[in-house]
């Protein structure tokens, strides 16, 4: 996987062009949240999605501010300290709220195959008092039972979050427990370790799987890709299938066949 398919790079330089801050509205990251399949009309979902957008503009002017003190007096500032707390933060709550609609999304595709819906739907609604919360999943359990193409469109919005979701999940699991996601007995190499990304100033982070360093990721690169996903594409089950392999990568035993 090319670092194009990651970032947007000038043609002739290769150097990352990042959007300028005053250039990037709040409402982006909402919205393009707000096009996955039952994200919008979820007021609670939206809530949490504003209060990553308003933290997200917070955190790219401070992470400018302090590239421009860096280049000023070549020495990391103090407030670096502080921007790596809370990109981690960022990144940790981002990824919860992106994990909660893929598993809630993912049990709908699940209960719609199984035929399980009708159950699940008086399962949410015999509660005997009016809980609103299991109202709401009990009518978008009915939505899906009356439109089974619902099931498709989450499928496709599964595919279209699958690399960016891939990634985010990848270092939350390096951050946050130490380990290689899916791989609970491995160690991390550097986890939660920054480097001030020389182009937009937020925390570069190393990816990687058993075997080497895949690449980086920084939390101002999670905030692009999540909003890139108004304009994208799902991705089909074959390029699934290629990226999961990347991100991987082979077993260390099987390195002495690479050379």
């Amino acid at each position: 996987m090319s670092k194009d398919d990651n970032y947007d790079y000038d043609e002739e330089t290769y150097i990352p062009v990042y959007r300028p801050l005053k250039e990037i509205e709040q409402y982006e990251l909402v919205n393009a949240l707000g096009r996955l399949t039952f994200f919008k009309d979820d007021s609670f979902l939206r809530m949490q999605a504003h209060n990553l957008a308003l933290v997200d503009l917070f955190l790219m002017d401070l992470e400018y501010k302090i590239l421009a003190e860096l280049i000023e007096t070549e020495r990391t500032p103090l407030e670096a300290m502080f921007l790596s707390a809370q990109s981690q933060m960022w990144i940790f709550s981002i990824y919860e709220l992106m994990r909660t609609w893929k598993q809630r999304v993912s049990e709908i595709v699940k209960w719609s195959k199984a035929g399980g819906l009708e159950l699940k739907i008086k399962y949410y609604e015999e509660m005997g008092y009016n809980q609103q919360g299991r109202l709401r999943r009990a009518k978008q359990l009915k939505q899906v039972l009356a439109d089974k193409s619902i099931v498709g469109a989450i499928e496709n919005d599964l595919r279209l979050i699958h690399v960016v979701y891939s990634r985010l999940e990848a270092i939350r699991v390096l951050m946050a427990k130490h380990e290689l996601v899916g791989n609970p007995k491995s160690v991390a190499f550097m986890p939660g370790y920054g480097r001030i990304n020389r182009w937009c100033g937020s925390l570069d982070y190393e990816l990687e799987n058993e075997t080497a360093i895949i690449g980086y990721i920084s939390r101002r690169d999670i905030a692009d890709e999540v909003r890139g996903l108004i304009k994208a594409t799902p991705m089909s089950e074959e390029d699934v299938k290629a990226f999961d392999l990347y991100m991987r990568g082979p077993k260390p035993n099987k390195l002495k066949d690479l050379f």
